[in-house]
């Protein structure tokens, strides 16, 4: 065979005499010498990225719930004289509503907030986020975008994994198989999900950040909020750190001779994810210590920041987890599903999130990551413009909304200080500039260096990918 195309399982299957331990013991010594592989080296796919990436990493600050783009950041002042009226059927156009509004009347519900213009591009942001003002010159607002799905699940699914129907891989195990990573002592994908302080039903799948039918090693890895972040991390007490290790290199073996037999892709998987679960021991518990931080860090993330497990202590992690060559970090807050009592319920959730968001920005800015750290906050869908219930009641709400609706991102190479596509009068549709969930992917990966169309999976007889077989573009008018 020719050396230069060895395969790494052909490779093990060759040194059955040698312990993974002193493989992995090799490969950290050479690292440590500057040897090909060295930290800051990512282990992806042969020939990726394909470009000169802008951005070397993701946060994903998912909003899940569908936050309401017209109370947060679409103004519709016009709104206030069609109060209390009939939604046109010249706008609504026949589209899709959902079973908990199809029997009642669309009658236009107002924004029950006020708005303001902030910093030198003039972004427009509701009273209930003052904290992004602070960031609006380093932050792209997208208010065209849109999906075809509009009920929770389904419209997660796509939003995170590019199909209504689980099964396929999440955007950040595509990230992880293509690109890996730049850190060897923790996971390339990693998830954390905000602590909420009143119970949420809404549930939050596993297959959000599932790998599907790519190999297991790209799925996220969920960080609990709890004394032990990651679930049978810990050795049982008076185990020492030495038996650890032969006990490793012999389940090793074991494992290899099994994977020399089946050339099951799993085991391999199996092998890598101990001494993965080796190094994260150390790694793991420093990493959630924020009792290094300094009190401004604090500050700087708001009051919440000290309770463990908060969104805006999660925040401060996702920081802590890029710093130390993470590629893809994505944070859950769920609860933005507001059919009922918009204007408590969503506002509350606007405490949790807003102060931080921001300084999450501030703080990569101010670090020098920020340039090559991509940011992105949005959520499936956005809300409606009809009031659900009675439309001026303090108990009203609104319905889902998929055809269109706001996020924003930030670093990584998209351009800052712009707004980009609006929509028609009522926040019902998109009128310039339409952005899809398959164009969000493309643009994603084309700022990481990667060409949608040429990442790509076989699996039962198809080239996968995670924009699909429908057209998807880069949205070229975002990138500086």
């Amino acid at each position: 065979m020719d050396p230069l195309h060895v395969t790494r399982r052909y490779f093990l299957g060759q040194c059955t005499g040698v312990s993974l331990g002193a493989m992995a013991l090799a490969s950290l010594l050479g690292r440590a010498r500057g040897a090909p592989g060295a930290a800051g080296d990512a282990i992806g796919l042969p020939g990726l990225p394909h470009f000169a990436p802008k951005a070397k990493r993701v946060i994903f600050l998912t909003q899940s719930g569908g936050p309401s783009q017209i109370e947060l950041f679409d103004e519709k002042p016009g709104l206030r004289q069609w109060a209390g009226t009939e939604l046109p059927d010249s706008v609504r156009r026949g589209q899709r509503l959902t079973t908990m509004t199809s029997n009642q009347k669309q009658l236009i519900k107002p924004a029950a907030t006020q708005f303001a213009r902030h910093g030198r591009s003039g972004a427009t942001v509701s009273e209930w986020l003052p904290h992004p003002g602070r960031i609006a010159d380093d932050v792209c607002f997208v208010k065209s975008m849109h999906t075809d799905e509009i009920n929770h699940a389904p419209a997660m699914t796509k939003f995170l994994t590019g199909h209504q129907i689980p099964g396929r891989p999440s955007m950040g195990a595509w990230v992880s198989y293509g690109l890996g990573s730049t850190n060897r002592n923790l996971p390339d994908y990693l998830v954390l999900i905000s602590k909420m302080q009143r119970p949420s039903d809404q549930p939050l799948y596993d297959h959000y950040w599932g790998s599907g039918f790519l190999p297991s090693r790209y799925q996220g890895v969920k960080l609990r909020n709890a004394r032990d972040p990651v679930l049978y991390l810990r050795d049982p007490d008076g185990l020492p750190r030495e038996l650890r290790r032969g006990m490793l290199d012999g389940l090793g073996e074991l494992n290899q001779q099994r994977l020399d037999r089946t050339r099951d892709p799993e085991i391999a998987t199996r092998i890598r994810q101990y001494e993965m679960a080796y190094r994260m021991q150390a790694s793991v518990p420093e990493l959630t210590d924020l009792r290094d931080e300094p009190d401004e860090v604090f500050q700087l993330y708001g009051p919440d920041s000290r309770r463990a497990g908060s969104y805006a202590a999660n925040c401060i992690l996702a920081r802590r987890l890029v710093e130390r060559g993470v590629r893809f970090v994505q944070l859950f807050h769920p609860d933005w599903d507001h059919h009922s009592r918009l204007t408590s319920w969503c506002t509350a959730r606007c405490r949790d999130t807003d102060q931080p968001s921001a300084a999450l920005v501030t703080d990569l800015k101010r670090r020098g990551l920020l340039d090559d750290t991509l940011v992105i906050w949005g959520g499936e869908f956005g809300r409606g413009v009809a009031g659900q219930g009675k439309w001026d009641s303090p108990e009203a709400g609104r319905d889902h909304h998929p055809r269109c609706f706001t996020m924003w991102l930030a670093g990584g190479g998209v351009k800052a200080g712009l707004t980009y596509g609006a929509t028609d009068d009522f926040s019902y549709n998109v009128a310039e500039n339409p952005v899809h969930v398959r164009d969000l992917h493309a643009t994603i990966l084309h700022l990481l260096g990667v060409d949608h169309e040429r990442l790509t999976h076989r699996f039962q007889g198809l080239d996968f990918r995670l924009t699909g077989v429908e057209p998807a573009r880069v949205v070229r008018g975002i990138l500086a």
